[in-house]
């Protein structure tokens, strides 16, 4: 090729080569994406922690070939794209506070093989900015302790997790959205970049106040005057929020959609009252069922009302109609409940 010499000649023709290789796969990792969106969201919906969304995708064509590209000081930034481009499959997690974030990345370490870890917040902080803040994993499935095979479509492969806030997502697509998608005049460009560390700023001082005021309405949740409606035997989704933030003050909140499906199960148990699930709840050894359990991440409240049911009742509650399609897993946590 005139111009240009040959090792860039090979570089360019190794860049092709791999880009028309990742194009015959993605519609593949179009799969093993939805796969892992389907594993995470079980996983924390299992746990009952706390998030707004979880999404996935497949790196497109165009955005592989970029990033196979690139070059610093003249040499490939990925020598082998196919193997060092590691978003290939790219999943997010947007969670309301950040101690939600926290116990995200703790809960798929606890679950999964962690390959990466890195904290973008603490890493812009470290230098002394305010800035992109969003916590990266690289993740797959554990050998050892492998998945079900509804999720059979993961097994050989990896994904990028990005977990953050819902206002640090907010600034990181608007940022991204801005730089990316039009031409900034260069006489503006230190106004743009002030600005947007101001809201960086601004930003994480609201992140630091949502979790302050959440904790102080978990510290007094307790002592509220519970309304009750007599034509539904259920304990209110919200009623049985306030209880339980009461009663696991060291749990996290879950997903208001979780309280109504465990206000379910009491209701199948014959629990429809609060003085009822008290009552039960007093009899248990919560720090033995914590112990036994050994949770390496803050599960949420729902989650620590399933496992003290379980607890409680054991194979009666794992024979729930709204307990059948979970039986495996709950009998795995309730062997863990009876070791000795």
């Amino acid at each position: 090729m005139w111009g240009v010499s040959e090792d860039e000649e090979r570089r360019q023709d190794a860049v092709q080569e791999a880009v028309q290789r990742y194009a015959a796969v993605q519609p593949e990792l179009r799969q093993v994406a939805d796969g892992f969106v389907a594993l995470v969201t079980a996983l924390l919906d299992d746990a009952g922690i706390n998030y707004v969304s979880v999404t996935g995708r497949a790196k497109s064509v165009a955005s592989f070939a970029g990033k196979a590209a690139r070059t610093v000081d003249g040499a490939p930034a990925y020598p082998d794209p196919l193997r060092d481009v590691t978003d290939q499959v790219g999943v997010r997690v947007v969670t309301y506070l950040h101690g939600d974030v926290t116990a995200v990345a703790d809960l798929l370490a606890d679950q999964l093989s962690v390959l990466d870890d890195r904290d973008m917040g603490q890493e812009t902080a470290r230098q002394g900015r305010f800035g992109y803040a969003s916590r990266h994993l690289l993740v797959a499935v554990d050998p050892v302790k492998g998945v079900p095979a509804a999720y059979d479509t993961v097994r050989a492969r990896s994904a990028s997790v990005q977990i953050r806030t819902i206002l640090q997502h907010a600034w990181a697509e608007f940022e991204h959205d801005v730089r990316y998608k039009g031409t900034i005049p260069e006489e503006h460009v230190p106004d743009l970049d002030r600005r947007f560390t101001l809201a960086a700023g601004l930003l994480e001082l609201a992140d630091r106040e949502f979790s302050a005021i959440r904790d102080r309405l978990q510290a007094t949740m307790g002592d509220q005057h519970l309304t009750i409606d007599e034509s539904d035997p259920r304990i209110s989704a919200s009623d049985l929020a306030t209880f339980l933030a009461g009663r696991f003050q060291d749990a996290g909140w879950s997903r208001t959609d979780h309280y109504a499906w465990i206000s379910g199960l009491l209701l199948e148990l014959g629990i429809s009252s609060l003085d009822e699930l008290a009552g039960l709840l007093s009899s248990i050894d919560a720090p033995g069922i914590n112990a036994r359990m050994a949770y390496r991440y803050p599960a949420g409240a729902v989650r620590r009302l399933d496992d003290a049911l379980l607890a409680v009742f054991g194979t009666r509650y794992l024979a729930l109609h709204g307990n059948l399609h979970r039986e495996q897993a709950l009998t795995t946590r309730l062997e863990k409940l009876r070791a000795q």
